[in-house]
């Protein structure tokens, strides 16, 4: 065995060897994608909210349902700007961070990319008709409207997570000397992980939008505003966030099925396992410092449960893996109990509240809970994050699992990349302020009885009442 300080000595040594543009490229990639997922988010799963309440203000001729359905689609409007910026700039850095990815791999990948910048023209296309269209076309026809504008979400979402689960599991073409031939692209878009992997996102999205958007109106109604609108307000939202709150867990594990053969290392990072043991302990928390566990909670026999789905089957150590291929092990294991502890903290909120509202009691009427719901999206945001982070850093060391590491993708960019790491904190917080005070500009209007914002086509509310409801 080495000693301590041979150990680090060839750490030092390794990093030393890393491109000098990979720190500030893995930052940059870090700012775009984590602060453009929130907003991909509420592109999947904000349109089946709007068709939801849209529909219910049709169905029982309900003012309040179409005055929100409306309200939501200006604040999707607003999201979906911003939203296009920010992922104009990653479809950027993907070739100016990483050339010897998308040099190496991007027949392979272009079909994805492609689809997902046609499913976002297409959703933008209408959402512009169903802005547009309030008061101008027939309620049940305006209401369909947002159904391409949902289809076209989720399209655009699987396309791109189709493109991470080939990073995970790279599958669609066949290395002959050294040269990428063979290339079958619709492998890459239907591979083997892609619908389990959309399937976990796609889900997270409804917590993420769900909770926020109740979360607002549990704001507005800790502040004295019970009312119907807000009442509704809360609740429509709230029913895709509980369903998709309670069925995240299982199709968490099911996604996990075989995590020891495909990417053992990550798994072993995930349970903290540093050796292999049977039957594996469930540890909370802890960290691995110098090859020892420390500061975690053994539950016994738990992780080979589920990890394995066996009381006793081992789950793999970092001891089985060369050093060279371990993750960043701490970041990992701790990212992903992140994003499993909120997750059933708000899988068992949700439970608690149906149960309770079956039994005749109303949490809504309770300032504790409503602290709660307030606090629940930012819950699911940071649960969101987490779970990429344990996702993408516990692959790591290969931007290609078994195929590539990530120093051999990275440009070397050093001092530009660290200009344009500065400058895309300043545009994203800009963008971020910019956002708040228009959305909250509107909400201050709206509750000043501004019912209809100023905008080039906004149609007079008593004609759009009377053409909505009157049908």
């Amino acid at each position: 065995m080495l000693a301590p300080d041979v150990v680090t000595a060839l750490t030092h040594l390794a990093a030393e060897a890393e491109p000098a543009g990979l720190l500030p490229a893995r930052q940059q990639m870090a700012l775009s994608l984590g602060w453009h997922i929130v907003l991909a988010c509420f592109g999947v799963a904000f349109p089946a909210m709007i068709f939801t309440m849209h529909l219910i203000g049709i169905r029982r001729r309900d003012p309040v349902a179409l005055g929100l359905a409306q309200r939501w689609a200006k604040v999707s409007a607003v999201l979906f700007a911003i939203g296009a910026v920010s992922g104009t700039v990653l479809s950027f850095e993907m070739g100016l961070l990483w050339p010897g990815l998308m040099g190496t791999y991007g027949d392979v990948l272009g079909l994805p990319f492609a689809f997902e910048g046609l499913a976002f023209f297409l959703e933008a296309i209408f959402l512009g008709i169903y802005l547009y269209g309030w008061g101008r076309m027939p309620p049940r026809r305006h209401v369909l409207m947002v159904l391409p504008m949902a289809v076209t979400g989720i399209a655009g979402a699987y396309c791109v997570l189709a493109v991470n689960a080939w990073m995970n599991l790279p599958v669609g073409f066949d290395v002959v000397d050294g040269e990428v031939t063979d290339v079958r692209p619709w492998a890459v878009l239907f591979n083997q992980q892609a619908f389990l992997q959309f399937a976990h996102m796609w889900v997270g999205a409804y917590m993420l939008a769900g909770f926020t958007i109740a979360g607002v109106y549990a704001v507005g109604m800790l502040r004295g505003r019970r009312d119907a609108h807000h009442r509704l307000g809360f609740m429509v939202p709230f029913v895709f966030a509980s369903v998709a709150a309670v069925t995240q867990p299982f199709v968490g594990h099911v996604l996990g099925f075989g995590l020891d053969e495909r990417q053992p290392a990550k798994l072993a990072a995930f349970e903290l396992a540093e050796t292999t043991e049977s039957p594996s302990p469930l540890r909370l928390g802890g960290v691995l410092i110098d090859g020892e566990v420390k500061g975690a909670i053994d539950i016994p026999y738990l992780g080979s449960l589920i990890a394995m789905n066996s009381p006793d089957k081992p789950v793999p150590g970092l001891d089985t893996i060369p050093e060279e291929d371990h993750p960043p092990v701490n970041l990992t294991h701790l990212a992903f109990q992140t994003m499993v502890g909120i997750g059933t903290l708000l899988a068992a909120a949700v439970v608690w509240f149906w149960f309770q509202r079956r039994r005749g009691r109303d949490l809504l009427e309770r300032r504790w809970f409503l602290r709660f719901a307030a606090a629940a999206g930012p819950l699911a945001v940071i649960a969101l994050e987490a779970g990429w982070i344990a996702t993408e850093v516990g692959r790591q060391p290969w931007i290609v699992y078994g195929v590539m590491r990530t120093p051999e993708a990275v440009g070397d960019y050093t001092a530009s990349l660290w200009w344009l790491l500065g400058i895309s904190t300043v545009v994203y917080t800009a963008m971020t302020v910019g956002a708040v005070v228009v959305l909250r500009s509107m909400a201050r209007r709206w509750r000043a009885g501004e019912v209809d914002l100023p905008s080039p086509y906004a149609p007079e509310q008593a004609a759009q009442h009377s053409s909505e409801v009157g049908r």
